[in-house]
């Protein structure tokens, strides 16, 4: 009766959240709040892609940026050369990118890459696209691509922030439901005993590769869709956005400040960091590279003192304060 129940919970919070965003939404009239939200909830995404990888499955990437690029590439070539309609290209934009991690895992897991091997192999893939975006024509090379500005729900172009917060709250709470079925279903189960220990997921019958497989697909996925949304956004994009390591960096930190493993610790994660990029750029205005230098602050603070990143502080502090007095 226990696991049931425990899906049910996950369920209603992840209900509740959607509703009180919904609300937020609704009856905000702060832009400076609308955007923080959207913002947040736009690396909550990216988070939550990312622990599917490497918090449930212990697959460490360094290279995220390889999903996300081929995403946002996907759909802003979609819209500028294909003439394609952006609801349209979006499900283009998520399955290539899908496509990339589903062909980069076949590689790696194929070979038994992990570990730092795996990390590595991530961040060179993601090097190589940016080296190739550069060299060919279809992506406008360094240049980069302009999406045309064509306002309207039907482009999904909105004139309203609160269209851009709903769109991005969709793909969050799919993101979310995802993790709820990792947490409770039979695949989850194998990919955390994989985790854990691959040889003896191995002996009681549980095929690594496949498994393994699978969560690198769900999570380039919903890269490629936070990169979808980017474009959609900014309506600009170059090979140094796409797939350079800050995105990556973000994700990963995001993940692990928070909580991995955890269904509300990339949420929790994404929002103090940016609170944290808000809070430096309004002391210190645009200084370059002062969020990757708080990121990795933040970073090895977590690592240090509260290793099962915010979601799991209570215990960490307990586990410091039994160590002192002994």
């Amino acid at each position: 009766m226990t696991r049931p129940v425990s899906i049910r919970r996950d369920l209603v919070q992840i209900a509740l959240f959607a509703g009180a965003m919904a609300l937020f939404a609704l009856f905000t009239r702060s832009g400076v709040l609308l955007n923080f939200a959207t913002m947040a909830l736009y690396g909550c995404l990216m988070a939550q892609a990312w622990n599917l990888l490497g918090g449930f499955g212990g697959q460490f990437s360094f290279g995220h940026a390889l999903f996300f690029g081929t995403g946002a590439y996907v759909q802003a070539i979609a819209q500028v050369t294909g003439g394609i309609n952006p609801w349209l290209a979006l499900p283009l934009a998520i399955g290539a990118a899908a496509a990339v991690g589903l062909f980069v895992g076949a590689l790696s897991f194929r070979y038994g890459l992990k570990g730092s091997y795996f990390a590595l192999v991530t961040l060179a893939f993601a090097e190589v696209f940016r080296i190739l975006s550069l060299s060919v024509s279809f992506t406008g090379g360094g240049v980069g691509l302009m999406v045309p500005l064509r306002e309207g729900a039907a482009n999904l172009q909105f004139a309203d922030r609160r269209g851009y917060l709903a769109l991005v709250l969709v793909l969050a709470v799919l993101a979310l439901l995802v993790t709820c079925w990792l947490r409770h279903s039979r695949f989850g189960a194998w990919l955390q005993a994989v985790r854990d220990n691959e040889d003896a997921a191995r002996a009681i019958g549980v095929d690594p590769f496949r498994v393994k497989l699978g969560a690198i697909g769900l999570s380039g996925a919903f890269m490629g869709a936070a990169g979808a949304f980017y474009v959609q956004v900014f309506q600009y994009l170059d090979p140094a956005i796409a797939f350079g390591p800050h995105t990556s960096v973000e994700a990963l930190v995001a993940a692990i400040v928070g909580g991995l493993g955890t269904l509300w610790g990339p949420v929790l994660g994404a929002v103090v960091l940016h609170a944290l990029g808000d809070l430096t750029r309004n002391l210190f205005g645009q200084l370059p590279g002062i969020n990757m230098i708080i990121y990795g602050v933040v970073l090895i603070v977590i690592v240090m003192f509260a290793p099962r990143g915010l979601m799991g502080m209570g215990a960490s502090v307990r586990a410091l304060w039994r160590q002192s007095r002994g």
